[in-house]
């Protein structure tokens, strides 16, 4: 493969691409390098390869005529790629999609950017290599040289050393030993040294899924999984005991809410609201389920239910949903819940709100990251949505779901189970 790098610091790349594997890819013919320097196209003595941003601000933008030029003399250039932080994040998909290319030219951008012209004109795809911004396009360049190369057959001496490392298969890697045997009293594991190749695939296997439920869940939910596999992540996650689930507690309001006409009123008890919000707290471990009414003969509509369920035939019927509305709790109303949710958890809970209307001042990760802190009270409206009184109490009201479409009438059940599994995910 051929990789183009073109560059203002060309002298940046001289020791990565002269050293290990990247100069033994070079020795074997795996790999090429050239390097383009813009400033060799600049039109006066100066070498000016930049210009003031139009429309002021600070910084300077790398200019058009000269990178223009650099992209045009180079022969083969392939597939275009800009390092930009803008772009599509590089991750092992697409560096097995770029190794499949003949030729890459990366062009590294400087100051604040190049000029958006370049982008139209020429079919410069833009990656990054992380959410993070650096001082150039060049180290950015240099991970997907050594990324995209280490696909190339014959790169890595053993073909199959790509297909195991972190993210090959969807998974971080697993933990790595060699001798001695014995270090400061800490011994390889007995499973690796015993030359049973399959209980060592199984062991490497297991170790991996742990690691990743650990430190970053998130890939697993674009994993390929079997049945063992969930066996392994249900074991880890029972080891690791309550999830952040546990902290989060959902309030369903049936006052103060609005009708249609924009009125503060109080609505009646639904009973699939009662019945499948409960499944969603149980199914995904939450500390509770609030219904909060101050009608006295709804707050007995609902006591009777739950003794049906909880007391009543209806227990040995189903004994599931049994298991799912014993979290259910009345209150009369917002804080009635919040003072019962304070004594269980002994620390007062954050309040985040929901609506359908608005742009919302939370997202499902910043109350990830309060669940970590301590108990959360998720507030869900009935009727036509929370009265004013109490968005205006929430430390923070989540976007509205799906908030770009024009259409937004979720039912309340269905929004609770969306809102939940998007602040949780696989984390309960």
């Amino acid at each position: 493969m051929r990789f183009t790098l073109v560059t203002l610091f060309p002298e940046f790349f001289d020791s990565p691409l002269a050293s290990g594997l990247m100069a033994r890819g070079a020795q074997a013919g795996l790999v090429e390098f050239a390097r383009v320097n813009p400033r060799d196209f600049a039109t006066d003595q100066r070498g000016t390869v930049d210009g003031r941003p139009y429309g002021g601000g600070p910084g300077m933008v790398m200019a058009c005529p000269p990178l223009a030029a650099a992209l045009e003399s180079i022969p083969r250039p392939g597939r275009m790629i800009y390092l930009s932080p803008r772009g599509k994040r590089l991750d092992q998909a697409l560096a097995r999609e770029l190794a499949a290319e003949p030729a890459l030219t990366l062009v590294c951008g400087r100051y604040e950017g190049i000029d958006q012209r370049l982008l139209e004109a020429f079919p410069l795809q833009e990656v990054s290599v992380g959410d993070f911004v650096l001082g150039g396009g060049e180290a950015g360049a240099l991970c997907l040289v050594e990324a995209v190369a280490r696909l190339l057959p014959g790169f890595m001496g053993h073909d199959e050393s790509a297909d195991e490392e972190s993210f090959a298969q969807g998974l971080l890697e697993y933990p790595h030993y060699t001798r001695p045997e014995e270090f400061r009293g800490l011994r390889v594991p007995q499973v690796l040294a015993g030359g049973d190749h399959g209980r060592v695939a199984a062991w490497r296997r297991e170790r991996a899924l742990e690691t990743t439920l650990a430190r970053r869940p998130d890939l697993l939910a674009e994993t390929d999984l079997d049945e063992a596999d969930l066996d392994v992540l249900r074991r880890a996650r029972r080891a690791k005991g309550p999830g952040l689930g546990r902290n989060l507690h959902l309030a369903l309001l049936h006052a103060p809410v609005l009708n249609k006409f924009g009125q503060t009123v109080a609505v009646s008890l639904t009973n699939l609201d009662v019945h499948d919000i409960a499944r969603v707290s149980r199914t995904c471990g939450l500390g509770g389920y609030y219904i909060a009414t101050p009608l006295v003969d709804q707050r007995a509509l609902l006591d009777s239910l739950l003794g049906h369920w909880l007391e009543g035939p209806g227990r040995e019927a189903n004994a599931d949903r049994a298991e799912a509305l014993s979290l259910v709790r009345a209150a009369a109303d917002l804080d009635e819940v919040l003072a019962d949710v304070g004594r269980r958890c002994g620390q007062a809970p954050r309040v985040v709100a929901t609506s359908a209307r608005g742009a919302g001042s939370a997202t499902p990760g910043r109350v990830r990251r309060w669940l970590g802190e301590g108990p959360v009270v998720l507030v869900l409206g009935t009727g036509h949505g929370l009265a004013p009184e109490i968005l205006e109490r929430a430390d923070g009201v989540l976007r509205p779901l799906h908030a770009l479409g024009g259409y937004n009438h979720l039912p309340v059940r269905a929004a609770a189970a969306m809102i939940v599994d998007r602040v949780l995910g696989d984390l309960y």
